[in-house]
């Protein structure tokens, strides 16, 4: 088993470019951090439209269900509660008041590790001990921190906890999940993170309200129903030859 050594390092960028930024912050005005929320809402917008236009041909179907049940699924269980309780313990134990700690935690959370850069470089560390992917991954993440931190404040460097949970463990049990992560499923992934990013996007413009943390559960639902679907596909044409 391979130590996330990668992760780690992305972890270090993101914990600079989060303290940069919010140094940063406190020589920004009302009017400076408005305009800030409004170029990182129309950056964040062409990110999660680039993702989601990785979605494979024929997915379409299996892409809406998975946002559908993944939603369903997420309100059911109540995730923005659960995501609540986890940030005010946060929030108490480091004695802070931020209103926007969650928001910051979960934006970030989606931008660093949502992706099939840390899909593919995960399992790339995991498997073959090749991390050049994962550092370039970290320069362009501490960058992106910054000005996230400015935006929404410490929220955004304590995204580094999911990020060793969800690229770490990825990492480190990688020979387990490289047969789940095909093309397909990556992109796929890619897809429904898209789509909540441009959720992200449309939060930062305030052109309405969208309950990100009750749609996370849809990440997971691609997963399965990407990989199944594939298989299903692969033995149908079988049985046509």
């Amino acid at each position: 088993m391979n130590w996330p050594k990668a992760t780690l390092v992305n972890m270090l960028t993101v914990t600079i470019g989060s303290l940069l930024g919010l140094w940063l912050k406190q020589f920004f005005s009302e009017d400076i951090q408005a305009i800030v929320f409004q170029a990182v809402g129309l950056g964040t917008l062409l990110i999660g439209i680039k993702m989601a236009l990785r979605l494979p041909e024929g997915y379409l179907l299996i892409f809406m269900f998975s946002l559908i049940i993944g939603a369903i699924f997420g309100q059911w269980i109540r995730v923005d509660l659960i995501f609540t309780e986890l940030s005010d313990g946060l929030k108490l134990w480091i004695g802070n008041s931020d209103s926007q700690f969650s928001e910051g935690l979960i934006t970030a959370f989606l931008l660093f590790c949502v992706g099939s850069m840390t899909i593919v470089g995960a399992l790339e560390e995991g498997l073959q001990n090749k991390r050049e992917l994962l550092y370039v991954k970290s320069m362009l993440d501490g960058f992106s921190s910054i000005a996230l931190a400015s935006t929404y404040g410490i929220g955004v460097w304590f995204s580094i906890i999911p990020m060793l949970i969800f690229q770490g463990g990825m990492t480190m049990f990688a020979y387990k999940l490289k047969h789940i992560f095909s093309k397909n499923v990556q992109d796929s992934l890619s897809a429904v993170g898209g789509v909540l990013i441009i959720g992200i996007s449309i939060l930062l413009l305030k052109l309405g309200e969208i309950s990100l943390e009750n749609l996370l559960p849809s990440l997971v639902m691609i997963c399965i129903f990407a990989y199944y679907y594939e298989k299903y596909e692969v033995r149908k044409k079988l049985k046509s030859v």
